[in-house]
């Protein structure tokens, strides 16, 4: 609970100043389902410059020319800077779209279908080629209430959980 807590406060603080360079991940296992449900939180211009630089062009996230394009960039950019382990095996995960909050958006994913985890093994590198100091927290919840948590960055891109 105390890292959730400082997190939150983090990713406030960080929304108002924006001098630190972060993304907020959370992933919860929904066992009707039996996937892995992602929502990331990226500041939407941290994310313009990504998807610049991975495109070589550049991207106008609240107004886009072509909005199936921005979608299809998003779409790549994410499934490529995300992967998610389950007890050892790799899943699928499959964009499922995006909503604008203020300076930044909540970005949606879920896996395939997976077992009940033992461990989690995540790897982000979300805005690590972009911009130094890029900090990716990651919250896992799997059958509790109460997260486990990984902080991940330049060199330290992988992280893995037991329960």
């Amino acid at each position: 609970m105390q890292q959730l807590s400082l997190s939150v406060i983090l990713f406030v603080w960080t929304s108002v100043f924006h001098p630190f360079f972060i993304s907020l991940t959370e992933m919860r296992y929904n066992p009707e389902s039996k996937k892995m449900e992602i929502a990331q939180k990226i500041f939407w211009d941290d994310l313009e410059v990504a998807l610049g630089n991975e495109f070589k062009e550049k991207v106008d996230f609240l107004n886009p020319k072509d909005k199936p394009k921005l979608e299809g960039q998003l779409k790549e950019y994410l499934l490529k800077h995300n992967q998610v382990v389950v007890n050892g095996k790799a899943l699928t995960l499959t964009y499922l779209g995006f909503e604008i909050e203020e300076d930044a958006a909540w970005f949606y994913l879920e896996s395939s279908q997976t077992e009940i985890p033992n461990s989690v093994e995540v790897k982000s590198t979300i805005l690590l080629n972009d911009f130094n100091g890029q900090q990716n927290i990651v919250h896992v919840y799997s059958q509790s209430k109460s997260p486990r948590s990984l902080l991940l960055g330049k060199g330290e891109e992988k992280g893995k959980i037991d329960f």
